[in-house]
């Protein structure tokens, strides 16, 4: 057993409340367990007792063992002075506060259903990557559909302060943070480093002194490292001379990347870093304020004309330097659209929804990834396979964390899902209703 089963015990009172007394045989009634301090110091704040015939407002600690009060060095902590009742399995030793003062103490040890105990043994030893999975069915959809939405809340979150760090390192620009932010969707997954690292080595305010696609171009390619070799076609040399120009003029030379860090080998053409980057070229080139268009910006299809800007007519004919392809060149497809849009826009659209204190912002987020379509993964399959198939891609973001934070974690007892399993399963004398 964990101690957080019995933080979730007492936070419900899922336990027999009759005739509840300390193991010092005084009476106690519990109005209020408090709340769960996620932080330092007791575990739960501000609870309402009565013990004996006193009330009491203050903390409460939960252990498994009374004695972990000691190898916990509560006994020398200030904070844990104002604890009112200790809420232990087992009181295997008696606990003195620092004025010594003897801790009242209640044991849940026999007061908890047993089939509840079995349960949560269950989930947390399954050994099932989702461990509920074979329970799944029984749960109502509403329970599901809840925990889908809070777990895509706590995505956008986690998201959110990511992109809340980087605009800190940029000193609260956001425009320069929306172009790494950029930068990196540009990567996807396999080239999503290297592009990060090349819009660090290049600022979005060099590019923006550029007025043709050819030197926005060169600085990108060159910065990257694809214009090291001196000899290529006519577009490859016309770029490498920009190039040598514009990075001299800014003192970018040491700061180049190699072409050795971008990864080609299992990637379909369409999918080659040099596309990638003429394409994230063309985006910048074309939108003067990167961060006012993208939190302006409303329905899905302005973002898919926001990202479908034009790279220059080289980029038709090849996906690489020197290589004519054999078929045209494609655009950025919808499905590729659709990803940075989800992980893109709507973490910057929620990071801004927190700088700014301004709701609407995260509501748009949330209303733009349920229009749309769910993207298939490993992770989204495994749900699907349970008959739970998301709708859209913030359905499909709610069951990626869902996954990777709870599920993975056993996390269960702060889960929905979980919390709709474990419940008593019948009423025993001064236990709620499940």
């Amino acid at each position: 057993m964990q101690e957080g089963f019995l933080h979730y015990i007492w936070s419900l009172q899922y336990f027999t409340r009759s005739e509840l007394r300390t193991t010092e045989g005084e009476t106690v009634e519990v109005f209020d367990p408090g709340m769960l301090n996620t932080h330092a110091g007791p575990d739960f704040s501000n609870a309402r007792v009565k013990i004996g015939g006193m009330q009491w407002i203050g903390h409460v600690e939960v252990h498994l063992h009374a004695s972990e009060w000691m190898t916990h060095g509560h006994s020398d902590d200030q904070a844990y002075d104002t604890v009112i009742l200790h809420v232990v399995w087992k009181e295997d030793k008696p606990v003195t506060r620092r004025d010594g003062t003897r801790l009242p103490a209640i044991e849940l040890r026999g007061r908890v259903d047993e089939r509840l105990i079995r349960d949560y043994r269950q989930l947390i030893g399954s050994a099932f990557s989702i461990p509920c999975q074979q329970r799944l069915p029984a749960i109502e959809p509403v329970v599901k559909s809840a925990m889908m939405g809070r777990a895509l809340a706590v995505r956008l979150e986690k998201k959110a302060q990511e992109v809340l760090k980087l605009l800190q390192f940029q000193e609260g620009d956001w425009e320069e943070t929306s172009y790494q932010l950029l930068a990196g969707a540009f990567g996807f997954n396999i080239n999503r480093e290297p592009f990060l690292q090349l819009a660090r080595t290049l600022p979005l305010k060099i590019l923006r002194k550029q007025d043709l696609a050819i030197q926005r171009e060169a600085l990108l390619f060159g910065q990257a490292g694809f214009l090291e070799p001196p000899k290529g076609d006519s577009y490859y040399l016309a770029l490498r001379k920009e190039y040598q120009l514009l990075s001299h003029k800014y003192g970018l030379e040491a700061s180049r990347l190699s072409v050795s860090q971008w990864r080609f080998l299992r990637l379909r053409p369409p999918n080659f870093p040099s596309l990638r980057i003429a394409q994230f070229c063309a985006v910048v080139g074309q939108h003067r304020s990167l961060f006012s268009r993208l939190t302006e910006l409303r329905s899905r299809e302005e973002l898919s004309r926001f990202f479908n800007a034009q790279p220059s007519p080289y980029w038709k004919t090849h996906y690489r330097f020197s290589v004519p392809s054999v078929k045209p060149a494609h655009d950025l497809g919808q499905g590729s659209v659709e990803i940075m849009i989800t992980n893109t826009v709507a973490p910057l659209l929620a990071a801004y929804s927190q700088y700014s204190d301004q709701a609407e912002y995260m509501e748009r987020a949330i209303r733009i990834l349920d229009d749309i379509p769910a993207e298939e993964n490993n992770i989204t399959r495994r749900w699907t396979d349970l008959g739970m198939p998301p709708q859209n891609a913030g359905e499909a973001q709610g069951q990626i964390e869902l996954f990777n934070t709870f599920c993975r974690g056993k996390r269960c007892l702060e889960c929905g899902i979980g919390a709709a399993l474990l419940r008593p399963v019948k009423n025993e004398p001064g236990t709620p209703a499940a």
